[in-house]
């Protein structure tokens, strides 16, 4: 037996660490000596010791870590490959709001030359095989948002999160704090979801949407409903699906081709569910005139593929022909799903 001492200079954790991860029944000591209360360890111990003094480098939450060292070996070593591809999707979103900020607080004077607006139009579709429309999409002259729901209330929470939004449309805006005024609003909508469960477990929906400053759009995002952009006839996707096939494809365990026939294809990781903290990812993006985005439930890009999607973006006129091409071809298509999009063009405002 090593004393707690001696097991934690080779485990390289301190001693009030490795009491913590007794009480947190994370890694619990070989012996307890009944008297004095001082904790022994085994030898083969040091390994799962190890193992958690990586993870914890690593910057992995603690309960996170109970999760990984239940798994086999290999089980694990994909859950901690899913884990880090999560980090670096929200490095990645920090490092975005860090430029901003960084452009923000060393040009506070300057002042866009060009006055910019949203032309847009929105639509939801029951689609060709489903009963109802669990659906909701709104568009206005600063909010933009698709909701899917799911569940017996799916309906009801996708407008109940969407409306938690609206205020938006009349809520002074500065381009400093908008992302803090997201959060807020999400953690509203969350709410709003919670009270149209009315009880029911299993009812939550996806949220994507757009919020206009004037010069930029901020972005929140949670599930796998998604927002595109068209630039220079390029289509760029620019959110990350929050579900089972998506973290299979960062792992290098499924191809984006066969995550299309996956059977857990619509399985979601995040959404707004009821009693869950709400997660969302928040991003700036500087909008260019010419600009053409699209917020799309997965009734559409689940059916049409991407380039049939940026053709009929790049060949439509204006957002409403847009629109309604998009939920032609979904319908087309079969229409298994619900589908739903907005289309929002960014032009030269006029006098």
């Amino acid at each position: 037996m090593l004393t707690i001492g001696v097991f934690a200079k080779a485990c390289r954790l301190s001693p009030k660490a490795l009491r913590l991860y007794d009480e947190l029944d994370l890694l619990r000591p070989a012996r307890v000596d009944p008297d004095t209360g001082y904790r022994y360890y085994a030898p083969a111990q040091l390994e799962a010791a190890r193992l958690v003094a990586w993870l914890r480098r690593l910057g992995m939450p603690l309960a996170r870590i109970r999760e990984v060292r239940s798994l086999e070996p290999q089980a694990a070593a994909r859950a901690v490959g899913a884990y880090w591809a999560r980090v670096e999707a929200e490095t990645a979103v920090r490092r975005d709001l860090a430029e901003f900020l960084i452009d923000h607080l060393t040009t506070p004077s300057r002042k866009d030359t060009t006055m910019l607006e949203l032309r847009y139009c929105a639509h939801s579709d029951r689609g060709r095989v489903r009963p109802a429309n669990q659906d909701t999409a709104y568009a206005g002259t600063r909010l933009l948002a698709v909701a899917d729901g799911c569940g017996p209330e799916g309906a009801a929470a996708s407008s109940a999160a969407v409306e938690a939004l609206r205020f938006l449309e009349t809520e002074e805006l500065g381009a400093g704090d908008v992302l803090n005024l997201l959060e807020e609003a999400v953690r509203g909508a969350s709410e709003a979801v919670q009270e149209a469960a009315n009880g029911t477990e299993e009812v939550g929906t996806t949220l994507t949407a757009l919020l206009w400053t004037g010069s930029r759009l901020a972005l929140v995002h949670i599930g796998d409903s998604r927002a595109y952009l068209l630039r220079d006839g390029g289509l760029f996707r620019f959110t990350h699906d929050d579900t089972v096939v998506q973290s299979m494809i960062d792992e290098g365990r499924l191809t984006p081709e066969e995550a299309t026939t996956h059977p857990q294809r619509a399985l979601l990781l995040k959404a707004l569910f009821p009693g869950t903290p709400a997660t969302p990812e928040l991003r700036l993006r500087d909008a260019q005139p010419g600009d053409r985005y699209l917020l799309c439930s997965d009734g559409l890009y689940g059916v049409v593929p991407e380039a049939r999607i940026r053709h009929l973006l790049t060949s439509a006129p204006a957002p409403d022909t847009a629109v309604h091409a998009l939920i032609d071809a979904a319908n087309e298509a079969g229409g298994p799903d619900n589908v739903s999009c907005v289309v929002a063009d960014v032009v030269e405002a006029t006098a």
